[in-house]
């Protein structure tokens, strides 16, 4: 994995030799360089690691998401901020399984780090309701699932706020 700076340095590279490419007359040598410069600018907005990451979560293959996050050393250099958030993310959701307060600073990094979806958003708000309420903290919790049910615009974690509401009241 390349430090963020790094891709980028690679794209103006290859760039600037499309470019000597096009003042030699090689046109499909230019456009083709042209598009391979857009690889590591994509890479440096979307992470490879953590992009297989949710490709293994989709799969349902937790060990092998795990895996691919591992790999990512050191993510204040080599991920940009929105990146950061997602790393966290996904760390706190392999961590609400064992350890609900390693969970907790995980999401509570990554929504200050932000996430660009409001529905991760949501689940991270609703994933620390949830923490908040085994830890009986319950002003906290209804104030989380207050904002998890205001961010969650498509109603795909309506059934999970009800719940964590009615389970509440019995706290």
């Amino acid at each position: 994995m390349f430090n963020k700076n790094i891709k980028l340095v690679l794209a103006a590279l290859i760039l600037a030799f499309a470019v000597y490419q096009f003042t030699e007359n090689n046109i499909g040598n230019g456009i083709f360089l042209i598009v391979l410069a857009l690889v590591p600018v994509f890479l440096y907005f979307k992470n490879e690691y953590i992009l297989l990451a949710f490709f293994k979560l989709r799969k349902q293959d937790m060990d092998g998401a795990k895996k691919w996050l591992d790999k990512i050393k050191n993510p204040e250099t080599a991920l940009v901020q929105k990146q950061q958030g997602y790393y966290n993310y996904l760390h706190g959701i392999f961590n609400s399984q064992t350890n609900l307060t390693q969970a907790e600073k995980y999401f509570k990094k990554a929504i200050d780090l932000g996430l660009s979806m409001d529905q991760d958003l949501a689940l991270a708000k609703l994933q620390l309701a949830g923490i908040a309420m085994t830890k009986r903290r319950k002003m906290e919790a209804s104030k989380l699932l207050n904002e998890a049910k205001k961010l969650d615009k498509h109603n795909m974690l309506k059934d999970q706020i009800k719940m964590m509401q009615q389970q509440m009241k019995k706290i």
